[in-house]
């Protein structure tokens, strides 16, 4: 079996997302467009968050998988892909943080 991936999840996301909203949780979330979407990937945040500062590990992992769950649905959203995320994060990647914050 291979290793599960956040590109298996983006492919997923895309196809609930194509799915009637009465069927699937993530059609109805892109149904109610991008500021709904944010708003729970933020509330995932703020609990992954928590979860972290709390040292709850089992709530961490939990929480952290909603977290890019509902990342992928907001890039799904707003047509923004996990490849394009990707290259981004390669291009940063290629210098330090610290002289990638100096530059902005």
């Amino acid at each position: 079996m291979s290793e599960f991936s956040l590109a298996d999840l983006e492919q997923i996301v895309a196809r609930r997302a194509a799915a009637a909203p009465d069927e699937s949780w993530t059609a109805r979330l892109v149904a109610a467009g991008p500021k709904k979407a944010a708003q729970k990937l933020g509330e995932e945040a703020v609990e992954a968050a928590i979860a972290a500062v709390t040292d709850d590990r089992e709530s961490l992992t939990a929480e952290s998988a909603d977290l890019l769950y509902h990342l992928l649905v907001v890039l799904n959203v707003t047509g923004v892909s996990l490849a394009d995320v990707m290259a981004e994060l390669q291009r940063r990647t290629a210098r330090s943080g610290l002289q990638e914050k100096a530059d902005r």
